[in-house]
Order: structure tokens, then C-alpha cells, then sequence
């Protein structure tokens, strides 16, 4: 049986296709859609330009393997996009990147701050509802909008023709103010927040939302859970640390369970992901080459990149044994995004690139080892450390510092468009 899944990233629109659960096919395209905004901390994507990337995608597959029996849909979470009463995009998807949650909601309090206080949850830049919540105030809610969802749940719903989202609590719970616990938005919540409780959408009642062609479709799951469900061979004993762009740490538990600095996130089809997400991760590596690129165009010597003349340091060199202390908040956190990234421990004989490189790496992992220690002192179980992302995945040093980091060995996942193909795993396990 033939199973497709389509993953809507932030810069590329990934599918995979699976037969018996065993990768088969993949197809990715560029996701080029992001528009200029007149508001300078906005991130904002041409919701058309995705779905007729996305739609293209799914034909070019289907004709491939016209026997495709159900498809399952992921996306970037936490952004949203406005819909009206027949089903259409009436705005861009202001996507998780979106600073306008940052800004001042009065001369003492951002909106996060003040959202957060007068909700009693996490309210972060990116989130949807926050999002929404600003675009209330300022006026920049579409007249025709009845409700909102993200980009996934837009999709399935073309997908199915319908008028209306219907949306997986996995995907619920990134745009704000959800219980996670009752699997439900916080009413009492919304009404705080100035938001009218029946804006939000509805949840699916099922896992299939609807058909297209002959394949059933699968209301759409949110990226972290899916890359989660296709990394992991056995999610009740094993973890999963992700470096990409950003990265995450992220443990399986059965019951809900709260740990300090973790999302306790719906898992589909029972259960919850415990998450914890760097907002730099991978970035904190880019921005080191990003300097010493910038040091020798100041020499003049223009270089297109250094991360080969940086990996040729770490194989002539031992590992010294004076690293500075480098801490990679360079974007701050979710909670706090005027934290800073910071060096210590500098001396006469430590400030070398090699140390330096060592330092940022050392830094990228004890940042999401911390999300383990919380997990653990919650009541969690240790579990095997399973590793994925490009920026883990093509850095073999890394992979060292985080089995140091962890105390355990580090096995790689399978690598191949794990979000697709966790959507598509998602579709399998509903056994439609």
C-alpha cells in the first residue's frame, strides 16, 4: 500500500512516498514565497503561491503511483493564515519566524509579555494567535476572515475541497493558548487575549478529513511530531535531538507531563512530545563561518565559504583542552528574546578559530542537553539518543560533542525528508 506525504517547510515544500512503511520516492521544490511586508518584523508567504507549489508536488507524484491510498500533510507550525466562509485565503501566512509579537504593547510590556500575563501561557513570537492577537488591535484582520489556521490545515482542506479547516491537535496547540491536558483552546484564555473563542478553528473529530482523487486524507499534523514519528524507530525508548536552521530536543511520554523550558505538545494518535526548541541551533555554526567569511573579505580575500577550510582545522587538530565557555542564545529563547549569546573563559592562548569552533559547538548541544536535564528532573526516563537535521547529520564533530554532552552514543536517523515521510507514516498508522 502506497502512502504519500507532503511537508510544507519554510524554504522548501518537500513529499515522500511510502509502500509497506519503506521509503520509495521523494520530490522537493523550492518554497520561494516570501513577500515584502510594510511592517519590518514581519515574515509573511504568498499562501497561493504555496499551495500551487504544493498541489503541483502531489500531481507530479500521483502520476508516478496513481495507486496512492491515503496522504498525510505536515508544515511549519505556529503561523496562520486567514480564511473565509468559503474556504479561501484572504491574507499571506504570517509564519512562525514573524517578530510582531515582539512589539511594544505599552511603555512597560511587548505583546508577548503582556499576553502572557494576563493569559498564564507561554505567548511567543510566531505563535498564531498571538500574532492574531496584535493584528486585532492594529486593524489587520481581513474583513472577510472567519477563522484562521496554518498552512497544513489550509492545504488538506484544498485538498478535500472544503469550507472550513479542520485541524489536528498537534497543530492546535502551536498557535497558542491550548490545554494541551483537555486537548481544547483555553476559552477563558482567548477572551483574555481579546480573541472571540468561536474564531479559532474547529478540531478534527477524525484523523481522515476527506478524499482527493481516490486517496483519503489526513488532517494535517504538526512538523515536529512528524519528523519525530519517522526519526524514532520505537518512541516510548528513544529521543530525539534535531539540528537544522533551528534545532530541538524532543522525548515521547504517554501522560501528560510538564517540564520547565518544555512545550508539552498533543502527540497524533495519543500521547504527548515533550519539545524543547533553539531558536538558533544550526544558525549558531552559520554564524561562526558568517565571521570568518566576513575576516577575510577584511584581509580581501573573498571566499564563498569556510566550512570546508573549517572542518580541514578539526581533522589536522585535537580537540584543546582549554575551550571557551560559548553560550548560543544568539536569538534569545521563545520565552525571553532579549537573552544573548555570550563567550567566557577567553585567555591569551584560547582566542583561536579552533577554539572557537569547538566553543559554538560544545554551546549548541549543552543548550538542548539543558532541555534533557529539565525533562529528567520532571520524572522522565532516560531513553537512546537518536540524532537528525542536516546540521548534525553532515558534521561528525558535532555528533561527538553531543555524545559527550549526553553520555550516551548517538544514532542517526534515516535522514530522507523525515517530515514527509512522518506524515505520510501518520496516514499508515490510522491504518485507512
Amino acid at each position: 500500500m502506497k502512502t504519500l506525504g507532503i511537508d510544507i517547510g519554510t524554504t522548501t515544500i518537500s513529499a515522500a512516498v511510502l509502500e509497506d512503511e519503506q521509503f520509495l520516492a521523494s520530490e522537493t521544490r523550492a518554497n520561494g514565497a516570501f513577500i515584502p511586508s510594510a511592517l519590518a518584523c514581519a515574515r509573511e508567504q504568498d499562501v497561493e503561491k504555496i499551495t500551487q507549489t504544493a498541489l503541483s508536488v502531489i500531481e507530479t507524484l500521483f502520476e508516478r503511483y496513481p495507486d496512492i491510498h491515503s496522504i498525510g500533510v505536515t508544515g511549519q507550525m505556529h503561523g496562520i493564515l486567514y480564511v473565509d466562509a468559503d474556504g479561501n485565503a484572504v491574507s499571506p501566512l504570517y509564519t512562525w519566524q514573524d517578530a510582531r509579537g515582539s512589539l511594544p504593547h505599552s511603555k512597560t510590556e511587548s505583546w508577548v509579555q503582556y499576553l502572557t500575563r494576563v493569559t498564564g501561557y507561554l505567548a511567543a513570537a510566531g505563535y498564531g494567535l498571538v500574532t492574531h492577537a496584535y493584528n486585532l488591535a492594529a486593524g489587520l484582520v481581513p474583513p472577510a476572515a472567519v477563522t484562521c489556521c496554518t498552512i497544513g490545515d489550509y492545504l488538506a482542506m484544498r485538498l478535500c475541497g472544503l469550507a472550513a479547516p479542520r485541524m489536528d491537535a498537534s497543530n492546535a496547540a502551536s498557535i497558542g493558548f491550548f490545554d494541551a491536558e483537555r486537548c481544547a483552546f483555553d476559552q477563558n484564555a482567548l477572551q483574555k487575549a481579546g480573541i472571540d473563542p468561536n474564531f479559532v478553528p474547529q478540531l478534527a473529530a477524525e484523523p481522515v478529513i476527506g478524499h482527493f482523487r481516490n486517496a483519503a486524507v489526513c488532517a494535517a499534523i504538526g512538523d515536529n511530531q512528524a519528523s519525530f514519528l519517522r526519526s524514532v524507530r520505537d518512541k516510548t525508548a528513544e529521543m530525539l535531538v534535531n539540528v537544522g536552521t533551528g534545532s530541538q530536543f524532543s522525548v515521547f511520554t504517554p501522560h501528560y507531563l510538564q517540564a520547565d523550558g518544555l512545550e508539552t505538545r498533543p502527540m497524533p494518535g495519543g500521547g504527548y512530545l515533550l519539545t524543547g526548541a533553539s531558536l538558533c541551533g544550526g544558525r549558531a555554526y552559520a554564524l561562526l563561518e558568517q565571521f570568518f567569511r566576513s575576516t577575510a573579505s577584511m584581509l580581501g580575500t573573498e571566499v564563498h565559504s569556510c566550512y570546508d577550510a573549517m572542518t580541514r582545522l578539526l581533522n589536522e587538530n585535537p580537540r584543546p583542552d582549554d575551550v571557551p565557555a560559548v553560550c548560543t542564545l544568539f536569538e534569545g529563547t521563545r520565552a525571553d528574546s532579549s537573552l544573548t549569546g555570550s563567550i567566557s573563559g577567553l585567555t591569551t592562548h584560547n582566542f583561536t578559530p579552533l577554539h572557537l569552533i569547538y566553543g559554538v559547538m560544545d554551546g549548541m548541544a549543552d543548550e538542548l542537553h539543558r532541555m534533557y536535564t529539565a525533562y529528567r528532573q520532571a520524572g522522565g526516563t532516560p531513553k537512546r539518543l537518536i540524532g537528525s537535521g542536516n546540521g548534525l547529520r553532515q558534521n561528525r564533530y558535532l555528533q561527538q560533542r553531543f555524545e559527550t554532552a549526553f553520555g550516551c552514543p548517538l544514532t542517526l536517523s534515516d535522514g530522507r525528508e523525515e517530515a514527509a515521510a512522518g506524515a505520510a507514516q501518520f496516514a499508515v498508522e490510522q491504518q485507512i
